[in-house]
């Protein structure tokens, strides 16, 4: 195991790759969640809940916090609050969980129309970028006019330069747009690139921030912005069914990961994700994205490598992975890291004498109950593979 707080005994986040939402809760936590506040939250009368939300919109600078079950959630919920009468769009870059992983939510929720970005660094958006595709509200009956640009620190693992986004800030003041971060994991961002939180704050007008990635808490985010559009957020809320009542619990467990060491944890991640990286460089392997903090993106396509190959070689070892995104988060043991490094060493090799080519539409988060060989002739039974 890591050198921080164990989890439980039943736990396999030790070896499991395929995402920081992982980890599980440790002694601490459930001890904590023993003693937490038994108000109703949807009234504001749980003290625990209370005190997570405002713990959090004081870190980012920002008068108020609503807690909610998931980043999908307040994501949904910010974008919401923040529009009006539509016609109306959102540009966000062209891999944003808002836009390829939260059902269609936007088009469903808020009735807008999403203008995905491709970055020309092929990293992060610019200011330049944006500026190509933005809508301007200017009388022309033909468009749908922007009204937010929602971004994502990090996105693929990947820090967004704070000078950039400052220049996002001073243009979206200029011409009147709301600027949204999905933070569902700033805290990444935030250990990496030494920039507190309140600074963050201080360029975006909302912010949701995940507790159950990286840092490891079990349940939730909170969404942070002004008092306004944080009370007219939770009517969002309730209406999309996310007012749930006793969540004293959660967000006690929460608040022992808030409070806690979490800068270091996520250091240690990082440095496990950077260590693959340096060696994926050395055999060969392509990435896809600099993996500035807890991910790994081998490019699979470029490598020739079959994401089942992949997932089989780390099933032999016994790592779980998903693909070509591999991921780091606290709980995670230095041995395991070794394991996915011959993993994707014997992958790789295999890709060499069977290069794997795939015409059909990229599969993440999907898998099936498989009893099948393994690439070496072992027999795998009942054990569910995830494709990529």
């Amino acid at each position: 195991m890591s050198e921080f707080d164990l989890p439980l005994p039943y736990s396999g986040a030790s070896n499991d790759f395929r995402s920081d939402t992982f980890t599980t809760p440790t002694k601490e936590m459930i001890e904590a969640a023993l003693t937490a506040s038994v108000g109703d939250a949807v009234y504001g009368e749980d003290s625990d809940t209370v005190l997570l939300e405002k713990t959090l919109a004081k870190m980012a600078g920002m008068e108020a916090g609503l807690f909610c079950v998931s980043g999908t959630l307040s994501n949904q919920i910010a974008l919401r609050t923040h529009l009006f009468q539509p016609p109306y769009s959102i540009l966000c870059d062209y891999r944003a969980h808002i836009y390829t992983h939260e059902s269609a939510g936007l088009a469903i929720l808020s009735q807008a129309m999403v203008v995905p970005v491709i970055p020309s660094n092929g990293n992060y958006l610019t200011l330049e970028d944006i500026k190509s595709h933005y809508v301007p509200d200017d009388g022309d009956i033909h468009g749908a006019p922007t009204k937010i640009i929602s971004l994502e620190n990090t996105l693929h693992g990947i820090v967004h330069p704070l000078e950039e986004l400052v220049r996002i800030k001073a243009w979206c003041m200029e011409n009147n747009l709301k600027l949204h971060c999905d933070g569902a994991r700033i805290f990444n961002a935030v250990a990496q690139a030494g920039v507190p939180l309140r600074q963050y704050g201080e360029i975006f007008d909302s912010i949701s921030i995940c507790l159950s990635k990286s840092i490891g808490a079990p349940i939730g985010s909170v969404l942070v912005g002004d008092l306004k559009f944080v009370k007219k957020a939770n009517h969002f809320r309730k209406q999309q069914g996310g007012g749930i009542r006793q969540s004293g619990m959660i967000s006690k467990m929460a608040l022992v990961c808030v409070n806690g060491d979490w800068k270091t944890k996520l250091l240690y991640s990082h440095s496990l994700a950077h260590s693959l990286a340096a060696y994926c460089k050395e055999i060969g392997v392509p990435l896809e994205s600099p993996a500035d903090t807890n991910f790994v993106f081998i490019d699979l396509a470029k490598a020739r490598m079959d994401p089942d190959v992949l997932v089989k070689k780390g099933l032999k070892y016994g790592v779980k992975l998903m693909g070509g995104r591999v991921s780091f988060h606290y709980q995670i043991s230095e041995q395991s890291l070794e394991k996915v490094k011959l993993a994707i060493g014997e992958a790789f090799e295999y890709s060499k004498a069977h290069p794997f080519n795939s015409n059909g539409a990229t599969k993440i988060y999907r898998s099936e109950s498989t009893e099948k060989m393994d690439v070496d002739g072992n027999a795998i039974h009942d054990v569910k593979t995830y494709k990529y």
